[in-house]
């Protein structure tokens, strides 16, 4: 393998060093540990036979057998009618060199679905390494020296209290165990927090504790906040109004004896939904249980660790708003950034096997580019600075996939050195003049569309950052929602999409009372959009009422809004070519796709 013949010359020039000047505060074993850069990879062999990518060389240790550990959490100020303690379970393999004494960092997974089940059915219990997650972890990381934990949040699993969705409780449960893995005589001290989605926004509620042990975190697609989980610019997503219920009733274990599954949080989150989108300005929960489990501003007043965040640019699960512009705010303020942003929808960077069933439109045209199988590789670098202080540093910079499947590696995202084209809609060929659900038989949608001449008619424009639509209108009531979709003029391929309630026509969380006849600007922001439009080729603007997965207004047929104009502002930047990655897609990878 090409790798082994390049590490045998690392392991020739090793005596060299220090010949030509070193850095001091640099030590041995940093110094040598060299690694083929991102842009050698493609050149390398990889395992790619799996369902998940594989490091460059296997470690040199193996698993022990696993060991499960539940400790008392004192829980009396987290709930207000809660227990007082409550335990949290976990499970934890270690590395054959912990038995010579060396410590060793860990790996945790922190989610609420890990199950007893069935008797006799218990694969989805802590002691059980998680399929795909969890494999991908024990094969990769524990014979390169890591621990790997496996956490259960309260009241899931054999973790008692209460299930507390995204609280102040499951935080605290969260945080303890962070505290519990760093303090053990086999911890060197620092945890790192790996995991998608659910799994990804228990590391923001981790960091927003800001334990001195949690030295980095990896949420893929992992959420920042509950709220803008369910709502854009007050656009309600058809889950926000059951999603508290449907979590409590598919993931907490019940019993006989564990009642303090219930808890306060949990009755309002039933009604926590449908109250915010009906009563807008008024909703009395957005002052306790939405801002409670806003986690972002939390992490970034008190978490002191590194993030390499994952996005799927394509994802309806977990939007791409939870990551931009929070992003930006977190390199501004110091922390160490590094980003991997692909056109997958709700996946892992490696997830070959759900990379192929994308539709046109929504990163179809990036498949044959998309699995990244250094991903195991990538993270392993980052892993063994952050938690060994093994290697040079990673360089933080994103690396993103445009529609077309291209990668790049900019130094942040969106690119700072982005231009912006102003459309204004009055230049473009109108058709239709309102937005409005039409009820009853053979129900239309009166919607309206501008056709928009072309951005550049000689050169193809990069389309980069977090496009803005700013609308003038007119509003018949307080309440109506527009949803806007960006295409290609000439292909009619999707380019992005935006939607906002009228409501919340400033921008943000934050409704406003909308008298009738009103005429206002609805400041709405495109979900993030990186995509290649051709020369000469315009761009359409498709104006809804509603649109994918988002409700209907709450105000029903009543509320049509009235489209006067505005500015379409479209973030692009010129490149030349030499920031494009050649990423690890090989014969036999292309085969698995």
């Amino acid at each position: 393998m090409r790798i082994a013949v390049f590490l045998s010359m690392l392991v020739l020039l090793g005596p060299l060093s220090g010949c030509f000047g070193s850095d001091s505060s640099q030590d041995d074993t940093s110094a040598s540990a060299g690694y083929p850069s991102e842009w050698e990879r493609h050149t390398l062999d990889w395992n790619w036979t799996d369902s998940y990518s594989y490091v460059l060389e296997p470690g040199p240790y193996t698993a022990l057998d696993v060991q499960e550990a539940t400790f008392e959490v004192d829980t009396s100020d987290v709930w207000e009618t809660g227990p007082a303690t409550s335990n949290i379970h976990l499970s934890y393999w270690l590395p054959s060199n912990t038995e010579l004494g060396e410590k060793v960092p860990v790996i945790a997974v922190v989610s609420p679905y890990f199950s007893y089940g069935q008797p006799g059915d218990e694969s989805g219990a802590t002691y059980v390494v998680g399929a795909g997650r969890g494999e991908f972890i024990y094969d990769n990381y524990i014979p390169h020296g890591y621990a790997f934990a496996q956490v259960s949040v309260f009241g899931t699993e054999e973790s008692s209290g209460c299930f507390d969705y995204r609280g102040e409780g499951e935080g605290w449960g969260i945080h303890q165990a962070v505290e519990w893995l760093g303090t053990q005589n086999w911890s060197n001290g620092k945890v790192g927090l790996y995991g998608k989605s659910y799994e990804g926004a228990t590391q923001w509620e981790a960091a927003a504790l800001g334990s001195e042990h949690l030295a980095t975190i990896v949420p893929i697609s992992g959420t920042t906040g509950l709220h803008p989980l369910l709502y854009k610019n007050g656009s309600a997503e058809a889950r926000s109004q059951v999603m508290h219920m449907n979590y409590f009733s598919s993931t907490v274990d019940y019993n006989e004896d564990d009642f303090d599954n219930i808890c306060p949080d949990i009755i309002e989150g039933f009604f926590a939904g449908p109250v915010t989108y009906g009563a807008g300005e008024l909703d009395p929960y957005m002052s306790n249980y939405y801002d409670e489990r806003e986690h972002l501003t939390k992490a970034f007043q008190n978490y002191n660790g590194s993030v390499y965040w994952v996005q799927g640019m394509q994802d309806w699960n977990v939007d791409p708003h939870q990551v931009f512009p929070g992003y930006q705010m977190f390199v501004d303020g110091g922390f160490e950034v590094r980003g991997m942003l692909g056109q997958w929808e709700h996946n892992y960077p490696d997830q070959w096997s759900k990379h192929n069933a994308q539709d046109s439109g929504y990163g179809g045209e990036a498949i044959q580019n998309m699995t990244r199988w250094d991903w195991a590789q990538d993270l392993f670098e980052w892993f063994e600075y952050y938690l060994k202080g093994v290697g040079e540093k990673p360089e933080l910079h994103a690396q993103i996939q445009r529609n077309d499947g291209e990668w790049r590696i900019e130094p942040t995202w969106p690119p700072e050195d982005r231009e912006w084209n102003m459309v204004a809609l009055d230049g473009c060929t109108k058709n239709g003049n309102s937005v409005q659900g039409v009820s009853g038989g053979g129900a239309t949608l009166a919607s309206v569309t501008f056709e928009c001449e072309a951005l550049d008619a000689s050169a193809d424009v990069l389309i980069s950052g977090l496009a803005t639509l700013h609308l003038e209108v007119q509003a018949a009531m307080d309440g109506g929602q527009i949803f806007a979709e960006l295409q290609d003029a000439e292909t009619g391929l999707r380019l992005g999409h935006a939607t906002m309630d009228i409501r919340y026509h400033q921008g943000g969380s934050d409704p406003t009372t909308v008298l009738p006849g009103q005429s206002l600007t609805m400041l709405m922001e495109f979900q993030a959009i990186d995509a290649i439009l051709p020369a000469g080729h315009g761009v359409r603007l498709v104006l809804t009422e509603t649109g994918e997965d988002y409700l209907a207004p709450a105000c029903g047929i009543s509320c049509p809004i009235t489209v006067n104009g505005g500015t379409l502002s479209i973030p692009h930047i010129m490149r030349d070519g030499s920031n494009v990655l050649i990423t690890p897609q090989g014969e036999d990878a292309a085969n698995n796709q």
